[in-house]
């Protein structure tokens, strides 16, 4: 796949389309995008998916915070890996937000060469978000542009979407979001200084700082993980919370202890993927009973990865 910006002065050849945000790039985005391949070759078209680098929302509301499943790095990385030929990278601005539904198709038509747009199932564009999928067949046939009804990818008998991967993580159930995503769930970024009270109770950690402050944290509690340092993986114990046995603040903090790592990992790049929940955070009656319950918690983790 060919990443382009829509700014560049690309001559696109004949394609059929899609639009989204394509966050996460999870199993119903991969699902789409097979629609988009598959009506592409059936018209002797190539194909384009027409995405955001800044989430809409961002530019209608001041202050609005996206929590991401997969900021931009991360999102074309993915894509990448799909096999559409082209993927357009479209800025989200205040004029485009109020282009009619028609106008964005015409604009579709006319800079990217769309001759069949594949709307997702429960896909709406256009100022207002006001009109719907026979409206769009009707502008697609003012503009000779055919538009084609995608199918929902449905498991559990849900459609797999990024809110609901969203609301999945926020709720710690990490084990059936990756099941939606079709990969592991992640946090990466850098290793910088904390409390270091791991270490003073025989579970040195290393506090993660994500390199995409706008992506989702999921719930606080424990979580067995995989890290991966250097390109080595590791089993880990994973602390998303205050440490309220502590008592050394009520900052959220990421913290990762590697089981059978030995090394200083200060200023080191640090991904980890969530696997399992393991219980939520809570305050012990002292650091003994902290401790008896890292040791039990790392026992389940090593049963669980091992």
């Amino acid at each position: 796949m060919e990443i382009i910006s829509a700014e560049s002065p690309f001559a696109f050849p004949p394609c059929a389309a899609t639009i989204g945000c394509f966050d996460g790039v999870h199993r119903g985005h991969r699902y789409l995008i097979d629609q988009v391949r598959r009506e592409a070759l059936a018209r002797g078209l190539h194909s384009a998916l027409v995405t955001f680098p800044v989430h809409p929302r961002q530019v209608m509301q001041s202050g609005y915070c996206p929590q991401w499943l997969t900021c931009l790095p991360q999102k074309k990385e993915l894509l990448q890996q799909e096999d559409a030929d082209y993927c357009i990278l479209l800025p989200f601005t205040h004029e485009l937000s109020l282009l009619s539904a028609r106008r964005f198709m015409e604009l579709l038509h006319t800079r990217f060469n769309v001759q069949a747009l594949v709307i997702g199932y429960d896909h709406r564009f256009g100022h207002n978000r006001s009109e719907g999928f026979e409206d769009y067949c009707c502008y697609g046939k003012e503009l000779g542009m055919e538009v084609i009804h995608a199918q929902a990818l449905e498991e559990d008998g849900l459609s797999i979407s990024s809110s609901l991967i969203r609301n999945l993580l926020k709720e710690g159930d990490v084990a059936r979001a990756n099941r939606y995503l079709g990969y592991r769930y992640y946090l990466d970024g850098q290793v910088v200084s904390g409390y270091q009270v791991g270490r003073k109770l025989g579970f040195p950690t290393a506090n993660l700082q994500p390199s995409c402050p706008d992506k989702l944290v999921p719930k606080e509690g424990v979580y067995a993980v995989y890290a991966y340092v250097e390109g080595k993986r590791y089993a880990g114990m994973l602390n998303i919370g205050s440490r309220p046995t502590i008592g050394n603040g009520t900052e959220r903090s990421i913290e990762v202890h590697l089981i059978g790592f030995e090394g200083n990992l200060y200023q080191h790049a640090l991904r980890v993927e969530f696997m399992q929940y393991i219980r939520e955070e809570q305050k012990f009656e002292g650091i003994e009973a902290l401790i008896a319950q890292l040791q039990q918690d790392k026992a389940t983790i090593i049963r669980l990865l091992s």
